[in-house]
């Protein structure tokens, strides 16, 4: 062990070791600062989200097609960006990227307020809105996934993606709980401003950092191709197997934009007080899973990835086949536990496994089919729910995601048996 180790070893160690092992990236202050200003932004961005569930809904009478196509309007960017995106990441500097980006979403928001205000707000307008952040996002998410190796290095990248994890999450549990309660106080305007001006805390964020102190390499790559990336994924199926999982199960199973309002509202016939409760209940779980991944400090396995879809699988269809308000929302933690568990599985062995010249591509791609797949599950979903009821969606998608990871498993386990795949097995292991 050389003496760098030894001394983080001893930092570490002693009764609160667990503790500060969570927390470790937190020593990096470029790092401290970019957290700080997401779990603000990010609290924002989950009222808001609250909010605009709750506005279509109100002005479409309910209406699971129309929830449907607002979502698959703010994901379908992805789809055709996320992969410029992270080439754009590869090419330029990051820290500016995210300011613009940041900067260019507020004002988005904001742009919101005085149509709410004034009663002229139309579906078309939440629509038109949640495109154009869907193209900002597309831009911003592989951006921001890659500059957390940047603020921290390699041997910190599983903790800090992880502590990415929990601020998400974590402003995920309030947000939702506070958006309901501040539609019925304040109403749907303001709560849009509150958003908007929630930007500015990952822009204070960003612009208060050291650029020395990130880690920025030999500079950024200026022929960055996003077929190199494709070809460097196809030829490696420790990367695409898990690339792939991931595509099936945001396909059918992680479509909770979606299905959590209307199980909220449809079956359990939530008040807006309470309508976030469903969103924050899955949070919770998935902090908790967030968690559980700050501890990693190697690549998951390829079985435990597969292993993840299908406790994920399990504990959504569960959730669909809840008879009660209670009994649904303690599912609901535990399949957002899950679903945390299972992406960020996914994440940590796709970049832990990845050439760090490829890796804004690469992580892009992992972008374009964890979100970029949404507006098709959306659009499915929608119409599935509307024809068969919020519980057969959530059953439906839980199966789908069950049997995606039961072939997973299946496929390692044959690959495994063959002969002279002792090469396989030790990368898939």
């Amino acid at each position: 062990m050389n003496r760098q180790a030894a001394r983080r070893s001893a930092r570490i160690a002693g009764p609160d070791a667990g503790v500060r092992a969570i927390g470790r990236s937190l020593a990096v202050r470029n790092f401290r600062l970019f957290f700080t200003g997401q779990l603000i932004s990010v609290m924002g961005t989950w009222m808001m989200i609250v909010t605009q569930d709750w506005l279509v809904l109100s002005l479409s009478d309910d209406s699971a097609t129309v929830l449907g196509l607002v979502t698959a309007l703010q994901f379908a960017p992805m789809l055709f960006l996320s992969l410029y995106g992270g080439r754009l990441a590869d090419r330029h500097d990051k820290r500016s990227i995210l300011v613009v980006a940041n900067l260019v979403s507020g004002a988005l928001s904001m742009a919101l307020a005085p149509l709410v205000i004034t009663g002229a707000v139309r579906v078309w307008h939440v629509c038109a809105l949640a495109f154009c952040l869907g193209v900002v996002n597309a831009i911003e998410t592989p951006t921001r996934m890659s500059f957390v190796h940047e603020m921290v290095g390699g041997e910190l990248l599983p903790n800090a993606s992880a502590l990415s994890a929990a601020y998400f999450n974590l402003a995920r549990i309030l947000g939702p709980a506070l958006g309901g309660l501040a539609i019925t106080w304040l109403g749907i305007g303001p709560v849009s401003v509150l958003n908007a001006v929630s930007y500015l805390a990952t822009v204070a964020a960003l612009l208060r950092m050291r650029p020395a102190e990130l880690l920025r390499g030999s500079g950024t790559v200026r022929d960055a191709r996003t077929r190199d990336a494709l070809r460097y994924v196809a030829g490696r199926p420790d990367l695409l197997l898990p690339l792939l999982t991931v595509a099936l199960v945001a396909l059918f199973g992680l479509n909770f934009q979606l299905t959590l309002p209307l199980l909220a509202k449809t079956v359990f016939h939530a008040d807006a007080g309470s309508f976030g409760l469903f969103t924050s209940a899955v949070a919770a779980g998935s902090l908790l899973g967030a968690l559980a991944g700050t501890r990693r400090e190697g690549r998951p396995s390829a079985p435990l990835v597969a292993g993840a879809a299908v406790a994920f699988g399990t504990a959504e269809a569960l959730t669909g086949l809840a008879p009660g308000q209670g009994g649904a929302l303690v599912l609901l933690a535990v399949t957002g536990f899950t679903a945390l568990y299972f992406t960020q599985a996914v994440n940590h062995r796709v970049q832990l496994g990845s050439a760090p010249g490829l890796r804004g591509r690469i992580l892009a791609l992992y972008t374009l089919l964890l979100q970029g797949s949404t507006p098709f599950g959306a659009l499915l979903t929608g119409r599935f729910a509307a024809r068969y009821g919020a519980r057969a969606a959530l059953v439906a998608g839980g199966l789908v995601s069950l049997a995606t990871g039961l072939a997973a498993l299946a496929f390692l386990a044959i690959r495994a048996a063959r002969p002279g795949t002792d090469d396989a097995r030790a990368r898939d292991g």
